[in-house]
Order: structure tokens, then sequence, then C-alpha cells
């Protein structure tokens, strides 16, 4: 066995050093092959683990013994059967052997201490497997070890067995009860048989001795501490690593007290002795025995038990409310008198006391709202009324940490409240509004940023913290709301009115107060539900105007609202010029959310602009403010453009012209292998949110439309400086390599195009005669130089990219008046695309449709031929990968909206049709019948179906028809019914014969609900010569019985939509065979 026991060690050692080549793969796998054969091999490990050497210490290093009882683990993890009578004696001998070396006579592994809590855990699945038919004197044997041998003088308990004993039985209480710990491995039937038998036994035979042994060693600890805490422990010399080791036994041994008291009889643990222990404990001088102490009567307040009144007897014996009343009010003196001195381990302990608090709090919660008997309910409420003011003041804690252990206990009790208040129609009792009333104080107070943060240049980490606080607070806050409304909205509107009425007056304000109050104001519309809508929120107006009158109204003649006061007093204090950067990102913040406001406190609208136009927000020196004040000005101006008039638009178009000036950022690069154009284009920094002053201005020029020319002088002089800089670049690019040229000409499109999204759109026909349009020979100009640009520089598509962009939104404000421009764009576009492009191609397609409709037609009618044959191309090349794959998925969805869309709408079907489309038109319908038939594609398989039904409605007509239908009737098709009946409906029937398709599943259902509608089109547009189709040709011609036929044939002719797409997925399902 030496020979293996060498070659194991040595094998042990090269796998620790990753730096020994080959070696190091061999010795993992041997070792692994060693560990998963631990029926064989525990011999060989116990051994290595416990085997010393001639001067008595340990034989092997300590790596090779913690590979040991790794294997050891494994032999007795998940064991049911009991071991062989030869090798359980041998283990256990061996072991005890070990413990009496090394525990009671040794050093308890002082030189590789991480062994101890290994063992502990080698021995506990040693125990498990073995207590409860071969060694159930386990506890027995190892209380002798603990004990002082008699040949000794020693008085104490041996603090090594002691504290081993301590690890065994936490592990144990982890193993057979801690449900965290079971859910975190794999269930095992028969494991959780064995642990539950094993608890059991324990409970039986053991529980007791091992509570007295766990308090008879934590009371002589606790003897021990106090004698030399008083200098009056013998050998001085060592009084200090004495007094650690009682600590620590006393720290484990309420840990260990803690770890049991949830499954074993409470009578055991809760006595005339332990109470007052733990009450002294909770109070010692020790951090960790006072935060054990804390988790040890947290275990005993949440225990379960049967009866209410058992657990409120327990609750009452422990008299913890007034316990706890008086350490919060001697931790918080303590930390009062601290001051700016933080001791973390003493913040943990209020921690810890909060908690504990918290779940005595959540008990008693528990007992009145589930409870059957009053008086338990009556005295459990009293109980709860006496914690409350204290919850209150760890809630106040300066530290969240602190203040957020209440918080379920808050809620439980805001909960409680809101129950009686919605049960009762009386008024609150005053010890119920008086505490309502303290809360709002306390919320209101923990609220505040504190006042040496800086919220614009912390941590993420941090403010997301706060931020999440204020989340929680507001929760409470809205509760508290609907319990006492009149309360809360009182309180927040005093303090935020007072604060703002101080600063108004030159009274100093700090600057988290100040924070504050602009923060209730900005919150108060939210919180205050019950307020009205739109400018009625702000406003107090007659209850019935007619809507066509309330543009007229003039609102100020109105009384204001709650929250309309408070608005009024933000705005007219004069807080924008707080000197604190969060502060004035917050006012900005308010006044854009609540832009109604504006609407009928009209005076209000241009100091509030002014404060944004200023060095305050968009001309703000910090950078960092500026992209978000950018956005904050925007929607401002969007919400109010009506409220703004010329002059006050031309003031402010001269006051952001500086910041129209593009600046193009290059990112620094960590891997040079990446495309650098990409890069910036993905990366823009500023340019992204200045985008918005851009669009911006454009609303603000069109606020003149009334003034045709000034409106395009106006807009040419937001836009020359576009266009030079634009053609200058354009004239700078030589090559792919003039990164910075190229990526102006992209910022310079994009940014012409986002001028034309603050136009209003273009008013679809018909026009009426009062409509002015916007300044189109300007935006033909744009829109010329675009495309120039584009010709030049197609090969790049950042710029392809932004010329879609930019000609969506100037065809969205000039209407159909630069549709000449369209073909040439799309040939400039699709001359250089990607696959990719093609999506996004397409879906710009799609959007002309929608704003310009039968406008598009003759664009349409050059576009579709090249269009199809891109994209047939591209859905035939085979798909590599992944990428590939949801590439060409998302191709085909665009392509076949795009074809739907065009079938829908009115006047373009027939470019399909067109003199230049005709000869392609069958193979067109051909490709639309393959993916109507693929199974493999539901999606686009609906799709398909969508179009063909439309093309049976526009192309199927009888030409006998006299329904009026002009369209039907110039676009009918002859002999397009054949094909219809040839090709399109077989090809409808194998879809739901195949045996791929499973009308279970929701996405092939959704096809049969459009096969349904295809086939009930094709029968509402032939009408019965459908029916006589199906009943007499079709149907028969499949070998189905004629009066299956003729049932169909019925069916689908006189069943509404919904009916016939039940009665046809019952059909499919049923003529299916049995799974």
């Amino acid at each position: 066995m030496d020979q293996d026991l060498n070659q194991l060690v040595q094998a042990i050692l090269i796998a620790a050093d990753p730096t020994s080549g080959n070696l190091h793969q061999q010795a993992l796998e041997y070792l692994a092959s060693i560990q998963q054969n631990a029926t064989n091999t525990w011999r060989l490990a116990l051994s290595l683990f416990v085997d010393q050497g001639p001067d008595g210490s340990r034989k092997y290093p300590p790596q090779a013994r913690f590979f040991a009882l790794r294997v050891l683990d494994e032999f007795f993890d998940n064991r049911i059967e009991p071991l062989e009578q030869e090798a359980f004696e041998t283990l256990r001998n061996s072991l005890v052997s070990y413990i009496q070396s090394e525990y009671l006579y040794g050093a308890a592994e002082s030189n590789a201490t991480f062994l101890r809590n290994k063992f502990s855990h080698t021995l506990t699945l040693f125990f498990l497997c073995t207590y409860l038919d071969q060694w159930p004197t386990f506890f027995a044997d190892l209380f002798t070890l603990i004990r002082p041998p008699e040949s000794t003088s020693q008085s104490t308990f041996n603090s090594h067995v002691s504290l081993l004993f301590f690890h065994i039985v936490l592990e144990i209480s982890g193993e057979v009860a801690d449900q965290m710990i079971k859910s975190a491995r794999t269930f095992d039937a028969a494991r959780h048989a064995r642990d539950t038998r094993v608890r059991d036994a324990v409970r039986e035979r053991d529980a007791a001795a091992i509570n007295e042994a766990v308090l008879v060693i934590v009371a002589e600890g606790v003897d021990r501490m106090t004698k030399m805490r008083k200098g009056e422990a013998v050998g001085s010399d060592n009084s200090d690593r004495e007094l650690d080791s009682a600590v620590e036994v006393v720290d484990y041994g309420i840990r260990t007290f803690a770890s049991y008291v949830g499954w074993i009889d409470i009578n055991l643990t809760v006595t005339p002795t332990t109470v007052p222990l733990l009450f002294t404990l909770l109070s010692d001088a020790s951090l960790p025995i006072r935060l054990a102490t804390s988790g040890a009567l947290t275990k005993i307040v949440t225990k379960g038990l049967k009866e209410p009144s058992d657990k409120l007897q327990l609750i009452k014996v422990l008299s913890l409310g007034q316990v706890l009343d008086a350490l919060e009010t001697r931790t918080r003196s303590e930390q009062g008198s601290r001051g700016s001195d933080v001791d973390e381990g003493e913040e943990s302990y209020r921690e810890a006391l909060g908690r504990l608090l918290n779940v005595l709090g959540q008990e008693l919660s528990k007992l009145i709202e589930e409870s059957p008997a009053q008086d338990v309910r009556d005295e459990a409420s009293q109980l709860r009324s006496q914690i409350l003011p204290v919850m209150l003041r760890f809630m106040a804690d300066e530290y969240d940490d602190t203040c957020s252990t209440v918080f379920p206990l808050l809620q439980a009790v805001l909960g409680s409240f809101k129950r009686i208040r919605k049960s009762s129609s009386e008024p609150l009792d005053e010890a119920k509004r008086s505490f309502l009333n303290t809360l709002l104080g306390v919320i209101l107070q923990k609220l505040k940023w504190e006042e040496d943060a800086d919220p614009e240049d912390m941590d993420e980490d941090d403010r997301a913290a706060f931020e999440e606080l204020r989340k929680d607070l507001r929760t409470f806050m809205d509760s508290a709301l609907v319990i006492d409304t009149q309360l809360v909205t009182d309180a927040l509107s005093s303090l935020a009115l007072n604060t703002l009425s101080a600063f108004q007056n030159g009274v100093p304000v700090k600057w988290h107060d100040a924070e504050l109050a602009v923060y209730l104001v900005f919150i108060f519309g939210e919180i205050n539900k019950t307020g009205g809508q739109g400018r009625s929120a702000f406003c107090l107006t007659p209850a019935a105007v007619a809507k066509e009158k309330k543009k007229d109204m003039d609102y100020s003649e109105y009384p204001l609202t709650r929250h309309g006061e408070m608005m009024y007093a933000l705005m007219q204090s004069g807080i924008s010029s707080y000197p604190h950067k969060t502060v004035v990102m917050l006012f900005y913040e308010t006044a854009v959310r609540y832009g109604d406001f504006f609407k009928v406190r009209k005076e209000c609208i241009v100091p509030t602009l002014q404060a944004m136009l200023d060095t305050r927000g968009l001309h703000n020196p910090d950078l960092r403010l500026r992209p978000r004040v950018y956005y904050l000005f925007y929607r401002f101006i969007q919400k109010d453009r009506s409220e703004i008039s010329t002059d006050v638009a031309a003031s402010l178009l001269d006051g952001i012209r500086d910041l129209l000036s593009i600046e193009v950022e290059m990112p620094e690069l960590d891997d040079t292998d990446k495309d650098p154009l990409s890069e910036a284009v993905s990366n823009p920094g500023l340019f992204d949110s200045q985008l918005y002053l851009f669009e911006t201005a454009g609303t603000l020029v069109s606020l003149f439309y009334k003034t045709p020319d000034r409106a395009s002088a106006l807009l040419l002089s937001v836009v020359k400086p576009l266009l030079d800089q634009l053609s200058a670049s354009l004239q700078a690019v030589k090559g792919p390599e003039d990164v910075l040229p190229i990526l102006t000409v992209h910022h310079d499109i994009m940014a012409l195009g986002n001028v034309a999204k603050g136009y209003p759109d273009y008013l679809s026909p018909p026009v009426s005669e009062t409509f002015i349009p916007p300044p189109l020979g300007v935006f033909s100009e744009v829109a010329q130089a675009i495309l120039v640009s584009l010709e030049a520089m197609n090969v790049f598509r950042p710029v392809r990219d932004a010329t879609r962009h930019a000609f969506m939104r100037i065809v969205a404000t000039t209407g159909p008046n630069i549709t000449h421009l369209i073909p040439p764009l799309m040939a400039h576009l699709l001359a250089h695309f990607e696959p990719s492009e093609l999506t996004d191609f397409m879906n710009f397609i799609g959007l002309l449709l929608h704003k310009l409709k039968d406008d598009m037609f003759d664009v349409l009618d050059q576009l579709i031929g090249p269009l199809n044959s891109h994209i047939n191309e591209l859905l035939s090349q085979p798909i590599t990968g992944t990428d590939d794959q949801l590439s060409h998925s998302d191709t085909k969805r665009a392509y076949l909206s795009l074809l739907v869309n065009t079938m829908l709408t009115p006047g373009l079907q027939r470019v399909f049709i067109s003199e230049r489309n005709k000869g392609s038109f069958e193979n067109l319908l051909a490709s639309m019948q393959r993916l109507a038939e693929d199974i493999s594609d539901p999606q686009s398989q609906r799709s398909a179906y969508q179009f063909l039904g439309r093309c049976v409605t526009v192309w199927a007509q009888p030409p006998t028809t006299a329904n009026g239908n002009a369209e039907g009737q110039s676009q009918g098709l002859p002999g397009f019914e054949r094909y219809v009946y040839e090709r399109l409906i077989p090809a409808a029937f194998g879809v739901l014969s195949s045996p791929q398709f499973n009308a279970k599943d929701g996405q092939m259902l959704g096809v049969l609900h459009e096969i349904c509608n295809f086939l009930q089109t094709v029968s509402k547009t032939r009408g019965e010569e459908t029916f006589t189709f199906f009943a007499t040709i079709f149907l028969p011609s499949q070998n189905w019985p004629p009066d299956a036929a003729m049932e169909f044939a019925t069916k689908l002719r006189d069943l509404d939509p919904k009916a016939f797409k039940k009665y046809l997925a019952d059909f499919v399902r049923a003529s299916r065979p049995a799974s």
C-alpha cells in the first residue's frame, strides 16, 4: 500500500502544478479515476488522511490529505445501505483515533486549518450513513472526548473537540433540515427518506443531550470570557489567546444552537435558562457573538408552531419588543457619539437587530391576519403596535441597509391598514393616523440624498442603490395615500411649497433639501392618482366643456389644483438657478414631464426655456449633462410647440445655432482589427443626442408656416451649413481610409433628415385649400444633395443607412413632391448592399407605401422586378450558419410584408400586372405558392396565404360582376380562377394533409386559419361556382365520399369565418390517426 500511497501523493502534487506539462493532464485523469472508484479506493484515502510519521505528525502533505477527504466524501455521499461491518469498524476506529490524536491531544490541524471544515463535512457524511443502524452512540462517543480526561487537572471542556462537535451539528442541520442546501443538490428520493429518518432518530435519541451539551459548553465559555475580561484568568501571558478561544467557542455554540432550533422540540431550546443567556449574549462585547445570538433568536421567533396561541405565548415569553427597544436606543446613541467615524461592525449589528424586529413583527402580522381566535388577534395587534415606534426608528437610520431591514414589516402593517380602511367607512383612528404621520416624516427624510453625495459623479451601483431605495419608499407612500389621501398630499405639498418659498425669499436651502422639493413635485402626478388628466390635472376647469372649445379656453382664469400650485411655485421660485447640477436637471425633468401645466399658465414657458437654453442647460460646460438636456429641450418643445410664438421660436433658434455645428468624434479602438468607420457609427458620442437639436430646429422653423418666405429663409439658414459641410466632406473622400470625412457625410445626412423630422407630416389628400405646404424648394435641394452624396459614396453602408433614414423623414414632410427622386435613390441603394440591408430597404419601401400610397405606383413599377430578382437570388443561396438563417428569415418576412402591403393598398395592386411586370407575374405566384407550401416556416406561410387571398379578391372576380366594384371589374384577370382551382386550392389541401402539419401547434393553427380565410375568400369571390367545384369536382377527385364533399362545400359557403375555422380545425385533427 505504501507504494500506492506514494504514487497517489506524487499524482496530487503534479496535478497541483499546472507547469508540469503532459504529466499534469495525466495526473488529473488518474485522480479522477481514484475519486470515481471510491468504493475500492477508500482504504487508500483513509490511510492517506490519518497516517502518522515517526514523530507523531501527519505523514502526508495537507493538499494530499484534502484529496483523501474528497474520496471519502464520494464513498459516503448518498449511501443508503449500511457499510460492511469490517469496513465500518475500520473507518470508525481510524476516525476516532484521529480525533483523539489531533483534536484531544494535538493542535487540531493548526498548520492546515482548511482541513478542519472539510473533515467536519466528511465525518457528517459518515454519520448520516451509519447513525441509524451502525453507530447509534455517535454523540455519546463524541461527548466522552469533549469532557476533560480524569487523569488531568484540566477543568474546562476541550475547545478543539467542542468546536469539532459544533461544526458537525451545524453540518448535520444543514444536510437534514436546511431547505436551501437540500434544494441546491439533485433530488434523490432514497437519500431524502434516509435524511428524514436520521433527523427523526436524532430528535428521539440525542436531541436533549445535544442541546444540553451545546448550552453547557456555551455557559462554560461565557464564564471563561467573563473571568478573563475581569482579569481573573490564570496565565496572563496567554490571556488574549484564551479569550479569543472562549469567544470562538461561544460564537460557534450559539450558531450551532440556532441551526437546530427549527427542527427540535421548542421546549428544549426556550427555557428559563436559555432565554436570559441569549439576551445576555445579545449585548455581549463580542460582535460575532451578538450577530450569532441575533440569528438564533430569529430562528426561535420564526419557528413553525401548529397553534397560533402557542406562537403568541412564545413571543410573550421572549418579550423581544422591550429588549429591541432598549438595544435600538443604545446603539443609536453609540452611533451618534461616533459622529463621522463609521464602525461597519456595529452597523451590521444594528442591521441584525432590525432584521430581528422585522421577523418579530411579521410573525405578529401573521397572527393578526390568520388566527381564527379573536383574543389572539387582539393581543398580537397590541404587541405589534408596541414595536411600531421601534420599527420607525430603525427605518430612520441614516444607513440604508439598516433602514431597509424593516421594509417587509412595514409593508405588512400598511397592508393591514389598507384592508381595515377598505372594510370600514369610519375615519382612521388617531393612533394609526399618528403612525402614518410619523412614517411620512421618516419617508420624506429618507428620500433625500446624503448632503455630501454628488449624484452626477458617483459610482453607478451606489446611485442605483439609492434609486432603488427611493422606489421602495415610493411604494410605501402610495400605500399610505390609499389609507389617508389628504394626509399624504398635505405632507408632500407642504414640504415642497415651504422649501420652494424659502428659496424664493432668499433663505439658504441645502442642495439635498432643494432636490427633494423638486422631486416631490416630479412624483406628485404619479402619487396623486385621483388627479385629472391633461390640463385638468393642474387647473380646476368646468366639468363639461365641448372638445372643440377647449383650444380657445383661457385657462388662466381658473384656479390651480394642488399639483398646479406646486408646479407654479416651482416655476416662480427660481429654483432652476440653484447652483447644483442635480437640482437643475430634476427641474428640467419635471418641466418636461408635466408639459400640460404650461398650457394653463403660459407665462411660465419662456422662463423655463431660458433656463434650458443658458449655461445651466444646453450650454452647460459639463459635457456629460448635455445629452440629457438636449433630449429634454426637444421633448419640451414637442409637447408645448402650439404654445410657442414665432418670436420666441426665432429667439430659441438663434440660441441653439452654435450647437448645430457637427464635430465628428472618433472613438479609440482597443482592437486594431475592428473597422474604424463601423465603430465610429456605433459609438457616435454627443452626436446621437445632438440629433434631437436638429429635430427641434426643424420644429421651431415649422412654426413659421404662416409666413412661407420667412420659413424658407430660416430653414435654409439651418440646413445651409450642413449642405456646405456635406459638399466639402464629399470632395475630401478619396478612399475608404478617409474615415473622418466619410463619417462627416453620414452625420450631415442624418442631421438633415432630423431637421425634416421636426416638421409635421404632410397632409394626405384631400388637402384643404388653406393648407400651407412646408418649404418644398429647400427640402428638394436637401434631397438632391443627399442623393448626390449617395451616388458618390454608396459603397459605404453607413452612408446608405443614413440616406434611408433622411429620405424617410423628408418624404414624410414633403409628401408626393419628391417622389421623382425615389427611383434613382432605389437604384443607388441597391447598387451595393449587404444581405441584411435588404430587410431595412423593404421596411423603408413599406413606410413609403404607407405615406404616399398610390403616388408610389411609378416607383414600385420600376422597383418590383429588380427587387424580386434580388430576393430570389438571396433566398436561393445555401444557409451556412445561425446568422445566415436569421438573415434569411428576416428578409423573407420583410419581402412578404411588402407584397401584402402592396396588395392591400388601393391603386397599387396593378403594379404586378403592369406592362413592365406582367411577364414575371406567374413566376411571382409560383414563388408565393412555394412559400405557402413550406411547412417549416409557418410565419411565412401565413403571409403567403394573405397575399394569395388578396390576389383572389382583386383578380378572380367573375367578369359578370355588377356590384359596383370598379376596381374588381377593371383588374380582373381572365383565367385567373383556373390558376386558383388547379394550383392554389390543391396546394392548400396538400398542406393540411401533410404528415408534418400539426394542427395542435399554435403556429400551424395560425396557418390553418389563414387557409380558411383564403378558401372563404375564393368562395365569396366566385360564389356558387366554388360550391360546385368542391362538391362535385375537387373533393371527389381526392376520394372524398359524396356526403363528406357536400358537407364541406356547404360549411365553406354558409358558416361565418370563426365557425368555419373551428370546423376545419376539428376536421383536420379528427382525420389524423391517434398518436
